[in-house]
């Protein structure tokens, strides 16, 4: 039986509007499948977002950078008066290789202990963070709160003489001094006046939580520094015995304990960025415990003594790692010497602010 023409067009219509109609059930169902797991990936955090305008590229002002600028000292060579560059050619000889000429065999004299300026003062007073000399000739004249006067550079220097050469102060006029003088406020030229040169002085070191430990700064001084400095500190002489390839840490040759080095955050911070040797402040090598631990070990031995009755005038600002009393604080010499330093710290900064308060009032 077959069916009529108009009974097969409309059988054809029917087919074509369901055709039709599951179309759209098919993309209604896909539409409510699909759509939650869009905005599931979409809204994902780290997921690049759509952008619906282009988006214009920073200027150079406003991109941020962790790249620090350090400090380098001008080349000497660049001086062309020909008698301060022999000056300043000389001064930089005496940093570089002190004992030579002032040690105890120097050849203009014997008035130090046979440490070249350069054992602290690392790669003739340049190294960034190395104790450098960037930032002498911009601050000095200035006052310091050890002598409780304004020092200049010559005071400044006669200080290391005394104190970490343990030997005596030179003349203004004396050839040496004026050499040294006149190298270190060379190399500090390039930097503005009353400016900090960047990677002068120390980097800064965290204070341990705990006192730092001789015992255990032993064993870090065993397996690190005594290869170069010995077992005894005494470090080691070149053959003509004028100065030394690795100068003492301790004994009769040593800073003495007045020098700076002997306040135990200052040796922290010198160890921890330049040793052992090669070490830098972008590549350091030993622990931050291991550092104070080693530091308070070598400062632990004898070394020759200074009697400086007139260091600290006013007790008050005495740092809170100087080793020796009185202290405007309860803490002992102990704690003030190896830590722990938080609380002596934290202490310092409740009288400095009823110190702050009591003058306000009295102002007032």
């Amino acid at each position: 039986m077959h069916n009529t023409p108009e009974e097969d067009n409309r059988t054809e219509g029917l087919v074509s509007v369901i055709n039709k109609l599951l179309l759209v059930i098919v993309v209604l169902v896909i539409s409510i499948v699909a759509i939650p797991f869009i905005l599931f990936y979409t809204n994902q955090p780290g997921k690049p977002e759509v952008q619906t305008q282009p988006v214009a590229s920073s200027s150079p002002e406003t991109v941020k950078t962790d790249a620090t600028i350090y400090w380098t000292a001008p080349d000497i060579n660049t001086i062309t008066d020909a008698k301060q560059k022999e000056q300043v050619a000389y001064g930089k000889e005496l940093i570089s290789h002190t004992a030579k000429y002032l040690g105890p065999n120097g050849s203009v004299m014997k008035m130090s202990n046979g440490m070249n300026c350069q054992n602290c003062h690392l790669q003739s007073g340049t190294a960034v963070f190395g104790n450098n000399y960037g930032s002498v000739a911009s601050l000095y004249p200035k006052f310091r709160a050890r002598s409780g006067a304004v020092e200049d550079i010559y005071k400044r220097v006669n200080d290391c003489f005394e104190r970490s050469l343990n030997g005596r102060a030179l003349s203004k006029k004396n050839k040496e001094m004026q050499a040294i003088v006149s190298y270190i406020s060379f190399v500090g030229s390039n930097v503005e006046k009353g400016k900090k040169a960047e990677g002068s002085g120390f980097k800064e070191l965290a204070w341990l939580d705990r006192a730092a430990d001789p015992a255990k700064g032993l064993t870090v001084y065993t397996t690190k520094c005594q290869s170069c400095h010995q077992a005894n500190g005494a470090g080691v002489l070149t053959a003509d015995k004028t100065e030394f390839t690795y100068p003492a840490l301790w004994g009769n040759n040593s800073f003495n304990d007045g020098a700076g080095l002997y306040r135990i955050s200052n040796f922290a911070k010198y160890i921890k960025y330049n040793m052992p040797l090669g070490v830098t402040h972008q590549n350091p090598q030993l622990t931050d415990e291991e550092t104070w631990d080693v530091a308070a070990f070598v400062i632990s031995q004898n070394r020759p003594h200074i009697n400086t009755p007139k260091d600290w005038p006013d007790v008050s600002k005495k740092p809170v790692d100087h080793p020796f009393g009185p202290y405007a604080d309860i803490f002992t010499e102990k704690q003030h010497k190896y830590g722990p330093f938080k609380p002596i710290v934290d202490e310092q900064k409740r009288l400095e602010a009823a110190k702050q308060k009591a003058s306000t009032i009295v102002k007032n």
